[in-house]
């Protein structure tokens, strides 16, 4: 049985790279992004944290996912291991409730204008999850496509 899965989502936000960029690596960005069903809290000491100021592939922290941001849920044991500032990053981390956890977010221009914001996650769950994994899917991609409305909102779309 594969305990390990994957999907892809993506969509085109009406707006330009850079700023698509600058909006997806903040912290204000991605819990805009995950509200109102979850906020991910900065691991401690790393409040200002920006994807592209962190070391690759050194351990960033716990960061604390929040049901309705106030119940802590789960967190992530962040980690970006790839970045290629302005345009793309890979983190690769685990969590409470996976094993394994990879998020690769690129931004590229769209051909009739706007960015093109592809996510590309990978994930194996906990031995105590795997049972779950179907819901797990389905919830997980929802979310993603949550938080690509959501992105698009803030744009304007």
């Amino acid at each position: 049985m594969n305990r390990e899965w994957g999907f892809t989502h993506r969509s085109v936000v009406d707006a330009d790279v850079d700023a698509v960029w600058r909006r997806v690596i903040s912290p204000a960005g991605i819990n805009d992004e995950m509200r109102p069903w979850l906020t991910m809290s900065p691991p401690r000491g790393q409040e200002q944290l920006s994807i592209d100021t962190v070391r690759l592939g050194e351990p960033i922290g716990r960061a604390w996912l929040r049901l309705g941001g106030v119940v802590p849920v789960d967190y992530d044991h962040l980690s970006i291991v790839e970045l290629e500032p302005g345009r793309r990053f890979r983190e690769e981390s685990t969590m409470l409730s996976m094993r394994r956890w990879v998020h690769e977010r690129t931004v590229s221009p769209a051909p009739g204008g706007g960015t093109v914001v592809e996510d590309r996650i990978v994930l194996a769950p906990r031995a105590a999850l795997v049972g779950l994994g179907p819901v797990l899917r389905t919830a997980i991609a929802a979310f993603f496509r949550h938080r690509h409305r959501r992105l698009a909102r803030h744009f304007g779309g």
